[in-house]
């Protein structure tokens, strides 16, 4: 094959992925004008169109859709075939794309990465913060991070991170006001601070226990959000409960700006686990950063 034809299947392989030219010029380091005018090109040379381009979007056409969906898995082929050679060099080296939510990078992910990455200076990382559930094949992650009842059966994964509870908050000048709710079911009446969850979207439902038995509860309130750092500023300025990972509120709760409530009704969640499709798509970087990111119980002997 021309290398003309493969640099132009590269270009085109890259704006279907990221369905822009924009975003596509950026990854591949050229400018727009120019990956556009490859494209087009390459659909002058097939004599198809394969992309339709308006001016808020790119999607691919049936015949670019068919030639995505053919030529688009031996690429990535090849390129795991160059990430497994990076063995034979003395230290490992590749990119690596990992999805994941707020409070995942902030508790565990960065932490160990402030460790891992001086000592791997030829490993590169890309963190993208999400809080929905990405599917990391069709998005062309390397890995994802959910909590372990979240990861899908087929996945590999690696718990990274301890389980943790989730706490129900607000400031004292909420529970002055309004009073303070004695058992999950009070919170109906109360002003509820609301996270939506992307990849369902519908809010999320607060779940607790209560002698082993579970209790879900639909909130209402004035705010939604959908990360915990902004629910907990909301909860500082008295707007509201917030329900929130324990180690987002502790701080606060410590200063005194912030009075937990429902403690004995709080269960522990499963802890965060890295997951990815195939053991045999992890290049020796990627194992080395799923060694950094794996969660160590240390038993006192």
């Amino acid at each position: 094959m021309p290398r003309e034809s493969v640099n132009d299947l590269m270009a085109f392989l890259a704006v279907a992925r990221e369905k822009s030219f924009t975003r596509a010029a950026a990854k591949l380091g050229v400018s727009q004008s120019a990956l556009s005018h490859v494209v087009r090109q390459l659909e002058a040379r097939l004599g198809i169109r394969l992309l339709t381009r308006t001016t808020r979007a790119v999607s691919l056409t049936d015949a670019g859709e068919r030639l995505f969906q053919g030529v688009g898995p031996h690429f990535d082929e090849i390129e795991a075939q160059l990430e497994t050679i990076t063995e034979f060099r003395e230290k490992p080296a590749g990119n690596i794309r990992i999805t994941a939510s707020d409070h995942a990078i902030n508790w565990i992910i960065w932490p160990k990465l402030q460790r891992f990455l001086p000592n791997n200076p030829d490993i590169k990382v890309e963190l993208m913060r999400e809080n929905g559930l990405s599917d990391i094949v069709t998005e062309r992650f390397d890995g994802g991070v959910r909590m372990g009842e979240q990861v899908a059966k087929d996945m590999i994964s690696t718990r990274i991170g301890p389980d943790f509870p989730f706490a129900v908050v607000g400031a004292p000048s909420y529970f002055d006001g309004n009073g303070v709710p004695e058992h999950p079911q009070d919170l109906v009446r109360h002003n509820c601070i609301n996270e939506r969850l992307p990849t369902y979207g519908g809010f999320w439902a607060w779940e607790f226990e209560d002698n082993g038995k579970e209790i879900r509860i639909r909130v209402e309130g004035q705010l939604a959000f959908n990360n915990s750092y902004q629910s907990v500023e909301a909860a500082l300025d008295g707007l509201g409960l917030a329900y929130v990972p324990e180690d987002v509120a502790l701080p606060h709760i410590a200063e005194g700006r912030l009075r937990r409530v429902l403690e004995a009704f709080s269960p522990h969640w499963d802890g965060y686990h890295l997951y990815y499709p195939s053991r045999r798509q992890s290049s020796p970087a990627f194992v080395a950063l799923v060694d950094a990111l794996r969660h160590r119980t240390w038993h006192r002997v």
